[in-house]
């Protein structure tokens, strides 16, 4: 179920999962699991996130309407 738009928000920002690990003190492995919707980030978080890439928080998260199992 896709919940968040990490992914494409760091696409967008032409920033790379990595980069994002670095800068959130995070592992890679967890970045890609918050960015692949396997795992997601607590809002402590999902607001370091939006800090870092300079968006809103709203725009990591899906709307609800389009949320499909």
């Amino acid at each position: 179920m896709k919940m968040n738009r990490i992914k494409e928000a760091l696409q967008e920002k032409v920033l790379t999962q990595v980069w994002l690990a670095e800068h959130l003190g995070k592992s890679f492995k967890m970045v890609n699991a918050y960015a692949c919707n396997r795992k997601q980030p607590s809002l402590e978080t999902l607001f370091l996130i939006a800090d870092l890439l300079d968006i809103e928080v709203a725009d990591l998260l899906v709307a609800k309407k389009n949320i499909r199992n």
